[in-house]
């Protein structure tokens, strides 16, 4: 019994937390691009973050991923304070624990996609030998197994996005996040990295999405709302 409550417990806590951040830009006058936000994405959740443009969503998620330091405030990860960690640490805990996907995918043109995801995979230092089986594993799951020694010229856009989403996966995060991942896909392609991200909430992953897209953030369980750098609204979607 004591393990089962421990068990939900753990599965009940916050894989990626923002705890009262706020985040300021020097300047004349400062700018206050977050004000004591908190926001937090457990296992198997998917977060949607929303808004206007400047109402702080890059900015949160670039804290969220530890590419930036809040100017006060705390972001977890699994519970633990990342503020003490220094560059070094940091680094290693986003090549392993913290999958991206981007808008415009970034991907590299001279390699093929299975090269791509690889590339995620060497930064996260899994060997030499394991990296081609993990790449072709995640773009199985993304459906492009068929695709794996293709050029990104070759690829569609919704194609190039699904070969983002493996590189993202490959490593296998704790937390992924999200910059308007169907911003450059028609509604097709749009709804297919729909459907792949909602497909990875069963693994414990955690999805953060930012997104102007009312489409993708219906597809979210939470709905976060930002204004003017405050949440003014949180929603349960589903």
């Amino acid at each position: 019994m004591v393990e089962l409550e421990s068990a939900a417990a753990a599965r009940a806590a916050p894989v990626l937390e923002a705890v009262a951040v706020s985040k300021i830009y020097p300047g004349s006058p400062p700018v206050h691009a977050l004000r004591e936000v908190s926001v937090s994405a457990r296992a198997g959740e998917h977060v949607a973050l929303v808004g206007r443009s400047g109402s702080g969503k890059s900015t949160l998620l670039n804290l969220l991923g530890l590419l930036d330091r809040p100017t006060s405030g705390e972001v977890r990860l699994a519970g633990a304070d990342t503020g003490a960690l220094g560059d070094s640490d940091r680094t290693a805990v986003r090549a392993g624990g913290v999958g991206f996907v981007f808008q415009s995918f970034h991907l590299l043109d001279y390699r093929t996609a299975a090269e791509n995801v690889e590339v995620g995979l060497l930064y996260a230092g899994v060997p030499r030998r394991e990296r081609r089986a993990r790449a072709l594993e995640a773009l199985d799951a993304v459906g492009l197994s068929h695709r794996a020694y293709a050029s990104p010229s070759t690829l569609s856009g919704g194609e190039k996005q699904r070969v983002a989403i493996a590189r993202a996966i490959g490593t296998r995060p704790r937390v992924l996040l999200s910059d308007e991942p169907t911003g450059n896909l028609d509604s097709d392609s749009a709804d297919v990295v729909l459907s792949i991200l909602d497909s990875l909430k069963p693994t414990g992953v955690a999805l953060v999405t930012v997104t102007h897209d009312a489409h993708v953030a219906a597809a979210a369980d939470l709905k976060v709302s930002l204004a003017d750098g405050r949440v003014v609204e949180t929603t349960r979607v589903r």
